[in-house]
């Protein structure tokens, strides 16, 4: 071990040395959390509105008063003609639209279907799609209180209401807050990132500054180079891990629910696959310009395919199947079961097995690879 240790000393020394590296280590993970954490927020409320009521009854300003007093939409405009609405969407001020027609209380007196028009925004699809889920929920409550009203009025009659009131809860994020299924699943893209691109630019550095022959030619075994390499990025990767948790639970109070060894023993897991990818990536480039770019081409459609933000089940088929070789998918299914559910060994077993499989084979390919370089 003295010769590990040796090559563990001679690391840490020169990222001491380099003054931009401890800020990439501990500064960006940080600034990336508080980015996913504030800045990117799938929640969609407030949605601009602009409304164009025809009709002016009681009825039309009652379904109005419901539709924006449920929190999702904001009324930004009032206009008399349905041009006016067109005009308001095409110029980007406004993603939805409610449109009342004339006769639209009256129908609903006469006991008749009355129609509205909702029109939203397509060109901002996240927002449409929500928008409209939520004017349907918000039009079938109306209705069903109007439903109920007209039972009651006809109560002499021998009618009663017969309604089905949905009681509906939500596991494990009640407030179903993006943040929490957000700041978990950073944690497991910042693992990526720094063991991936810096065990990989590490080794390729030694490469650059003709250092490696210096290596080559000691006592040192190749396998020893290789430990003496990985470890500093491991401890890093563990060190980020406290790091991100902690700010995540106590900072962003993202709710922790799970044993905190069993997160460290399975993020330890995972940075096998990490760290074996670095190391490959560090055979097949010449210099750190070559091994960012190849960190990076590796990266993207691993996080694309793994669930941090676009569900598997919404790709096709080809794409799902996919989905089964990319390690880091089962890790937000860890993370986010450690922190959210408070899963425990029973219930990650089999994410935990994948990833031991999958950082066991990178792993070791790369070693054999590294070290027939080496030769």
């Amino acid at each position: 071990m003295k010769a590990v240790l040796a090559i563990l000393k001679k690391e840490f020394i020169q990222i001491r040395r380099d003054p931009r590296m401890l800020p990439i280590l501990f500064l960006a993970p940080v600034l990336q959390l508080l980015l996913f954490g504030f800045a990117v927020n799938l929640d969609v409320r407030d949605i601009p509105s602009v409304v164009c009521d025809q009709d002016r009854s009681p009825q039309s300003r009652a379904y109005l008063d419901a539709f924006f007093h449920s929190g999702y939409f904001t009324r930004r405009f009032d206009v008399g003609r349905t041009e006016d609405v067109d005009s308001r969407i095409d110029g980007g001020q406004a993603v939805m639209a409610v449109i009342i027609p004339r006769g639209f209380g009256e129908r609903l007196l006469a006991g008749r279907g009355a129609t509205a028009q909702i029109i939203a925004d397509g060109t901002e699809s996240q927002s449409a799609t929500i928008g409209l889920n939520y004017a349907a929920m918000i039009t079938s409550r109306y209705a069903q209180g109007l439903l109920a009203e007209t039972f009651v009025r006809l109560r002499g009659s021998g009618l009663r209401p017969v309604l089905i009131e949905p009681e509906v809860r939500v596991f494990y994020n009640p407030d179903l807050k993006s943040r929490n299924f957000l700041v978990p699943g950073v944690l497991g893209m910042i693992l990526m990132v720094m063991t991936m691109m810096l065990s990989s630019m590490g080794i390729v550095r030694e490469k650059e500054a003709g250092t490696m022959e210096q290596l080559i030619v000691t006592p040192i075994r190749p396998g020893q180079l290789i430990l003496g390499k990985l470890l500093p990025f491991l401890a890093i990767g563990v060190i980020d891990v406290v790091l991100v948790t902690s700010l995540a639970a106590f900072g962003f109070r993202v709710p922790f629910r799970g044993d905190v060894l069993l997160l460290g023993g399975l993020c330890l897991v995972f940075m096998l696959t990490t760290l074996g990818l670095g190391l490959f990536i560090s055979t097949i480039s010449r210099n750190q310009q070559q091994a960012m770019f190849t960190a990076v081409f590796f990266m993207i459609p691993m996080i694309l395919l793994s669930n941090f933000v676009f569900p598997i089940e919404t790709m096709p088929g080809f794409f799902r199947a996919l989905t089964a070789i990319i390690p880091i998918k089962y890790f937000f299914t860890v993370i986010r079961g450690i922190f959210l559910k408070g899963s425990g060994w029973a219930e990650l077993w089999d994410e935990a097995a994948a990833m031991a499989v999958f950082g066991a084979v990178i792993l070791a390919l790369s070693i054999v690879r590294f070290k027939k370089r080496l030769e």
